[in-house]
């Protein structure tokens, strides 16, 4: 008889079994996949999309996204196995507060886009006087305002801590990870109402506080110290937890002073030696290249020569990167160029007259890129196709690291979106 199930079929096929239009077909439920390959298929998203994901998701799934050692094995795959994951992003401000917007742009979008293609930049602006970026480091950027407030902000999440009173912040400072202890900190050299400046310590926690620690070793504003700093905010390199100035003596001595953040002391290396008929004598520039600590000198005024660290510490293991030759547009005055970021075989570098440029390393050509900084609400400075010197710029790393996971106090972004993300 049609539509008889045959005697050979089992109680439990003849559970599952659905009749349709006179025939039997069976359906088995779902695969269920383990925890732990849920968490490995997760940790291969980009962070962003992971964000766009987690209130789509089911309760379980979303949990774990937003937990603190969810981020951290993100984050530790992303630089190291695979950085395309962390999207590299710059963060440009105005130098001066009039301005209390900040810009954010994909570096992926400058350096891969047709020279006709503009990257757009997209602004974030926050209701009280945040603005003035120290530093990035695992996704977080560090903002301080002129009441002496600090705020870590993750722009990919939109989180933010809430506003940290740390007092008035000097010139000297920065902002790097611990990661012996796992702890963010904040570096500055405050100056005491009797005038006298004193070098602290701010770990970024439930009890944050200020410590006193050695003294800075550069003195501003003494005259019996004939050197300077060619940028008074230290540059972190993630791995070693150090943050790092460029220091020189009439250029024609000059080395890197490092603070280890685990340790609190300080240290210094030489850069790597000019060559003995090279007289030109113009400030080198700091910059970090895959992770380690880079540095770019004008050479003989022909050229720009990039040097990597390989050992950080070590100044015999400075290895020689790239030559890139002078190019008119270029030539306007001496100086350095700063290295930015490396993508294969073309170097992003930044100019001190406040222009972006590509490099590559393949065949010496130098592209400028088409960046679109129409609508970042900074009317008076020049767009960032020219010479933006009036602007500041901080590279950073898309991450899931939120302030709540080291215990601060956090809220959805005070930081608002001023147009869709790109």
């Amino acid at each position: 008889m049609k539509g008889m199930i045959p005697d050979d079929v089992d109680a439990d096929a003849d559970a599952d079994a659905v009749p349709r239009k006179g025939k039997v077909v069976t359906t088995k439920p779902p695969p269920i996949l383990p925890d732990e390959l849920i968490e490995e298929i997760l940790l291969r998203i980009p962070a962003r999309s992971l964000v766009r994901l987690r209130n789509s998701v089911c309760s379980s799934w979303r949990t774990l996204i937003s937990s603190s050692q969810f981020a951290k094995d993100h984050l530790r795959r992303s630089m190291a196995v695979d950085p395309a994951l962390t999207h590299p992003r710059i963060a440009c401000y105005g130098q001066t507060y009039l301005y209390p917007t900040i810009g954010v742009f994909s570096v992926r979008s400058v350096m891969g886009n047709p020279p006709r293609e503009p990257t757009k930049v997209v602004p974030y602006d926050y209701e009280g006087s945040f603005r003035l970026i120290i530093g990035s480091c695992n996704g977080l950027m560090c903002l301080h305002d002129e009441e002496g407030q600090a705020m870590l902000w993750n722009p990919c999440t939109g989180f933010t801590s809430q506003p940290l009173e740390i007092g008035c912040l000097l010139s000297i400072c920065g902002f790097g990870y611990d990661h012996v202890n796992d702890k963010y900190k904040l570096f500055a050299v405050v100056k005491k109402k009797s005038g006298e400046s004193v070098s602290r310590m701010f770990t970024f926690g439930p009890n944050s506080t200020w410590r006193t620690i050695q003294d800075f070793p550069h003195k501003l504003g003494d005259r019996n110290y004939r050197g300077s700093m060619v940028d008074l905010v230290g540059l972190f390199v993630s791995g070693t937890g150090t943050l790092n100035w460029l220091f020189h003596r009439y250029l024609s001595f000059v080395w890197v002073l490092s603070l280890d953040l685990v340790k609190e002391t300080y240290s210094q290396f030489s850069l790597p030696s000019r060559d003995s008929d090279d007289d030109h004598r113009v400030a080198p520039q700091l910059g970090i290249l895959r992770d380690s600590l880079a540095v770019c000198y004008e050479t003989k005024k022909t050229h720009w020569t990039v040097w990597l660290m390989k050992d950080y510490g070590v100044p015999q293991s400075w290895t020689k990167l790239a030559i890139i030759p002078h190019h008119p547009r270029l030539d306007r005055r001496p100086s350095s160029l700063r290295p930015i970021y490396m993508l294969k075989n073309v170097l992003l570098v930044f100019t001190p007259c406040g222009e972006f440029v590509l490099c590559n390393l393949n065949d010496g050509s130098i592209d400028f890129p088409n960046i679109d900084s129409s609508s970042d609400y900074m009317p008076r400075p020049r767009p960032l196709t020219q010479y933006s010197y009036e602007r500041i710029f901080q590279l950073y790393h898309e991450s899931l690291v939120s302030p709540s996971h080291f215990g601060l106090p956090s809220c959805s972004s005070e930081m608002r979106l001023m147009k869709p993300s790109l």
